[in-house]
């Protein structure tokens, strides 16, 4: 039984110290979590993130700039260079986030066409985060993406007709420690409801660290207890969604090399 955290940020856990990223690697190799994508949010400290995670052959990288990190605003000739790095299997994190910033939402959805355009011309899958833009969201995905686009709605906190429209576009919806918290029935309804075969598992860490280990720093071993909480809550094996998972990262990250 393997797992696969299709969404952490390694360079961020002990930014204080790149020598403790072995650390989180090697913990979670020791709960079966054998592959690792490690996101970019933003273009400033890409080379700095590539370095430190390069030398592990059980993590990906992808790059992208957060909606969040509207600042670094960057040319899509930019991003093309870096998007064709050999680690590089995703574009992203991209997206709209109107709940934390919503005075940059021009800007914000630009850089999301940006990503979109240089997905489709690298053919490798989109990273996105949505909070709070359900409806430009799914429409900039629809508009830009001409059918062909394909990605991860990652860390996902909507609803379920969000979810139901983005798989209906081809996309995966990623589950991460929060859908453990008890004030997340709603999310938990939406993990109960999709098709397994879309589904992915993340810890999003240094964030949002599953129960038991809430308000602690997040790790990627701790993907684990996201598995462990589906599976109770869809009445399944643990192995069965770890195999399901992990085979749906692989998947929709088919530039991966399996270590």
């Amino acid at each position: 039984m393997t797992f696969v955290d299709s969404h952490c940020h390694l360079d961020k856990i002990d930014e204080n110290n790149p020598d403790a990223i072995a650390n989180y690697v090697a913990n979670a190799h020791s709960r079966n979590v054998e592959h690792m994508l490690c996101v970019a949010v933003n273009v400033a400290e890409f080379d700095r993130m590539y370095e430190q995670v390069s030398g592990f052959n059980n993590v990906s990288v992808s790059c992208g700039v957060h909606p969040c990190y509207d600042e670094d605003v960057v040319p899509i000739e930019t991003l093309r260079v870096y998007a064709n790095r050999d680690q590089v299997v995703a574009i992203g994190e991209t997206g709209l986030d109107y709940y934390h910033t919503q005075d940059t939402v021009a800007v914000q959805k630009q850089s999301f066409i940006d990503h979109i355009h240089v997905a489709l011309e690298v053919d490798k899958p989109l990273i996105v985060h949505t909070r709070n833009a359900r409806k430009d969201t799914i429409a900039l995905l629809k508009e830009h993406g001409q059918g062909k686009v394909r990605g991860v709605l990652h860390c996902f906190t909507e609803d379920l007709a969000m979810a139901e429209a983005a798989i209906e576009l081809g996309f995966y919806i990623s589950f991460s420690g929060i859908v453990t918290f008890k004030s997340a029935k709603e999310l938990q309804q939406v993990a109960k409801s999709i098709p397994l075969e879309r589904m992915l598992i993340e810890t999003d860490s240094p964030w949002l660290a599953p129960v038991p280990y809430r308000g602690k720093t997040n790790q990627p071993a701790y993907v684990v207890e996201v598995a462990e909480f589906i599976a109770e809550l869809r009445g399944v094996s643990v192995a069965h969604i770890a195999e399901q998972t992990t085979a749906n990262f692989y998947r929709l990250f088919d530039s991966v090399k399996i270590s």
